[in-house]
């Protein structure tokens, strides 16, 4: 089961990214993948918390493995996927609350369809 939520973590996201931007990096589908199986593996102790909760800390969760990844991908192996150091408030160019603040929203949308199929998707 896992393998399979890996894998629609990861089409899910490049397709997200895709949409957004118009071409996505295989990096990115591996990104989605580990954090949609963060998320399945995490479901009962975020399907506990308050709704904004729970997408608040989606949020910072992407924004880890996004942190992550941009420093192994663009810092150390200088693939140059993305740059955001012209965004305020980024951090070394990898990470911007604003993307964090487009998380929280996806991630809000969700976790409040997964609380509203009590779980039926997991």
């Amino acid at each position: 089961m896992e393998l399979i939520v890996f894998v629609l973590g990861g089409a899910f996201y490049g397709l997200t990214e895709f949409i957004y931007r118009g071409w996505t990096h295989w990096t990115m589908v591996l990104t989605g993948g580990a954090v949609v199986l963060t998320f399945y593996l995490l479901v009962p102790f975020l399907f506990n918390m308050n709704v904004f909760l729970a997408a608040m800390t989606g949020a910072l969760i992407i924004t880890a493995y996004e942190f992550s990844m941009g420093v192994v991908v663009n810092l150390w192996l200088h693939w140059d996927v993305w740059d955001y150091s012209s965004r305020p408030g980024n951090v070394l160019g990898q990470i911007c609350p604003l993307y964090t603040a487009y998380w929280f929203v996806i991630c809000l949308a969700f976790f409040s369809l997964i609380k509203y199929n009590k779980g039926i998707l997991f």
